[in-house]
């Protein structure tokens, strides 16, 4: 019975993919870039589009038109399955880069074009998608499947799903995000991560009497980058625990041409993002401030990370504050063998009909947030990964049929697994 009604759902995405298409491709079409952050248009086209299938949408505003829409299908009584996706994209920035219009949304040589197309409008239409074929198909779910689409993820996504957490607006017993990830492995665990602005004071001074006059804050941060980056080098043991998902993390690296990032997986990343200093060149400068990145494996925390910082910071004879902002957390997962995982794994093999396995991904997400409330979550969405947060951002339309194909073979299963 259960594969019966997976190929009937199965069956319905393939007879409608070109309307799967179409609303990925509109989609793209809002700019909704955060920042600023604007979800209003966007989130009134999803609620619009889910009432068509008789779906209505609850709305929960954050922020100044920062929306959560929670839309659910299905039996209340039983399990609750929560799928998960975000509305907000980066920046397009400077357009001239750009070869198309990023809020085009055309589709070319099996190509959905469009910023956001990766990170994740074709993750996020599968999902709605998938929905509305559940619905329409009339299949009698034993629980419940709960959209939740959410306005703002890009910059640390305290207005998104940790705002819904907080507040018991959704609840479940496992949980689906569309992001980007690779066609036969979902992420089952992020690396942790730590965000934080340095800001080096000095002391003016004439720019003529530089470096004997006044406290140059610029040369003094190129000398505390210099201190930070040694957490690249900080020795780390691995949890024995999470030893056999890092390995298959790295065989999958090494399978993929991404063999000479394999070792990210087990070190404390560092990206200078940003850098503001100074006033004019004839002037010493007294502030300089950079804005940092860090990705932290298991088995360190960020209270580690910062300490080693400030011991290291410490031997300058400095100036200078630390302040986090953004994505805070450390390393988590969840377990293979999670129910939430195994549908997930076992319907991408049942679709394709080739292996696939979960995988460690080097950056961090919302999956973070879901953890901290007991909730088993999973990542798996259509990408191309060179893409995402980059000009030119693209993602195969066979991929966007194909998760949207596993989504809802997968909410079956899932929904009718005790």
């Amino acid at each position: 019975m259960i594969a019966d009604l997976k190929y009937q759902a199965i069956l319905a995405v393939e007879k409608n993919k070109e309307e799967l298409l179409h609303l990925c491709s509109k989609l793209i079409q809002f700019p909704s870039e955060n920042p600023v952050g604007n979800s209003t248009p966007i989130s009134h086209y999803i609620a619009d589009y889910l009432k068509q299938y008789e779906i209505d949408t609850d709305w929960y505003e954050a922020g100044q038109d920062m929306w959560n829409l929670i839309a659910k299908v299905g039996n209340s009584d039983g399990k609750m399955l929560i799928y998960c996706g975000h509305t907000d994209v980066v920046p397009a920035g400077d357009l001239n880069r750009w070869d198309f219009n990023p809020f085009s949304g055309e589709i070319k040589d099996g190509w959905m074009l469009g910023r956001g197309a990766s990170d994740m409008k074709a993750g996020l239409a599968g999902i709605i998608f998938a929905t509305t074929v559940l619905k329409r198909l009339d299949i009698s779910l034993p629980g419940e499947l709960c959209l939740a689409i959410v306005p703002d993820e890009e910059t640390g996504g305290e207005l998104g799903v940790p705002w819904l957490l907080e507040r018991g607006l959704v609840k479940g017993d496992g949980c689906l995000i569309a992001e980007p990830s690779s066609p036969l492995n979902p992420t089952l665990g992020q690396k942790g991560s730590l965000w934080f602005k340095l800001t080096v004071y000095g002391e003016q001074a004439h720019g003529s009497l530089g470096p004997i006059a006044g406290k140059n804050a610029i040369t003094d941060t190129i000398k505390a980058i210099e201190k930070i980056a040694k957490v690249w080098h900080m020795e780390i043991t691995i949890p024995e625990e999470v030893k056999p998902i890092i390995e298959i993390s790295k065989k999958y690296m090494s399978e993929n041409e991404r063999s000479q990032y394999m070792h990210i997986l087990e070190k404390v990343s560092i990206n200078v993002g940003t850098i503001k200093g100074g006033t004019k060149s004839n002037m010493v400068p007294d502030t300089c401030a950079v804005e940092i990145d860090c990705r932290l494996p298991f088995g360190i925390t960020k209270e580690e990370v910062l300490s080693f910082i400030h011991d290291e910071l410490s031997k300058l004879g400095i100036t200078y504050e630390i302040e986090e902002f953004g994505f805070r957390s450390n390393a988590n997962y969840t377990a293979p063998e999670d129910p939430v995982c195994e549908a997930i794994v076992n319907n991408i093999k049942f679709v394709t009909g080739q292996d696939a396995y979960g995988v460690m991904q080097w950056a961090s997400s919302d999956a973070r947030h879901f953890r901290k409330y007991d909730i088993p979550v999973l990542q798996y969405g259509p990408a191309y990964l060179p893409s995402i947060h980059n000009f030119n951002e693209k993602v195969p339309v066979e991929d966007i049929i194909r998760c949207a194909k596993v989504y809802v073979a997968a909410a079956i299963d899932f929904l009718y697994n005790k």
